[in-house]
């Protein structure tokens, strides 16, 4: 009965105060570096007025900017959920040498700096690149034009589908898709009603996190693109030449509608995430 008892002092619940302080330094933490700046750039563009917000936006130069992000993002994010998921069946169905090399080199994006990727394509297919040169020939441009920007964003955003897929197969195994050709299914149909239910969250989490980095991305994008006004300059760049400028209610304005649309992508990736534990329990 005594030891019961000192048991039961031994494992007294602890004091609230060090868990309190440690929230508090968290939630210090986020504000500092995330609620205040958000609430710099809401400040900022009021300050300005609606009407210079509307205005702003309405420029040739933003709508451009948008537009050209958009149309970067959509085929990024296609090219690379192709790609993306190919890749995934490779490494999680197949062995073969230099598996290993593989994986390392996709999460080479993660390790190099995205304006060393950008100075990486310029040697590539630059007018005298190794490879762009055989394209000026041809009369086609690659850097400071619309091909160079989707290589960057496409490089800065490729192991983001992989990295979310591959560990769904992992984990689902091959007993029903092995299961699904023993009936007879054809490669595509194994895939179309096996595999892709399987993997649909870590699909479509990875797709999100393809369109938050294409929308934001900026170093690799602005050394292959020139940032040139109305032809190779996305909403960041917009954002950086308006600024750079002196044209702080225009920078401020487009920031906002970013980082609106941010908000937007980072709620779908919650969400996402939510139906993927659901679905993992």
């Amino acid at each position: 009965m005594n030891n019961k008892l000192e048991r039961r002092e031994l494992v007294k619940p602890r004091s609230n105060s060090g868990r309190r302080l440690l929230l508090f330094f968290v939630i210090g933490w986020f504000a500092f570096m995330v609620i205040f700046p958000l609430i710099g750039i809401v400040r900022e563009t009021v300050r300005s007025g609606l009407g210079i917000f509307i205005s702003s936006m309405q420029t040739p130069e933003a709508i451009h900017s948008f537009w050209l992000t958009f149309i970067i993002t959509i085929i990024a994010v296609t090219v690379n959920t192709i790609i993306g998921t190919v890749l995934a069946i490779v490494l999680s169905r197949h062995n073969f040498k230099g598996k290993l090399f593989l994986e390392s080199l996709i999460d080479l994006p993660f390790a190099v700096s995205p304006v060393v990727a950008g100075f990486m394509f310029i040697i590539l297919f630059g007018p005298s690149g190794w490879i762009g040169s055989w394209f000026e020939s041809m009369n086609i441009k690659i850097i400071y034009a619309l091909p160079g920007m989707v290589i960057a964003t496409l490089f800065v955003t490729l192991p983001f589908v992989v990295r979310e897929v591959t560990p769904v197969l992992r984990e689902f195994g091959r007993d029903q898709e092995e299961s699904a050709a023993i009936l007879g299914a054809s490669g595509w149909q194994t895939f179309w009603r096996v595999t892709l239910p399987s993997i649909r969250w870590g699909l479509a989490y990875g797709i999100t996190l393809t369109i938050a980095r294409s929308i934001g991305e900026f170093g690799a994008v602005l050394v292959v693109s020139g940032s040139i006004i109305n032809k190779t300059q996305t909403a960041t760049l917009h954002i950086h030449d308006q600024f750079t400028d002196f044209n702080y209610a225009g920078a401020f304005s487009a920031a906002l509608v970013l980082a609106a649309i941010s908000f937007v992508i980072l709620n779908a990736i919650q969400f996402v995430y939510q139906r993927r534990r659901r679905f993992a329990e």
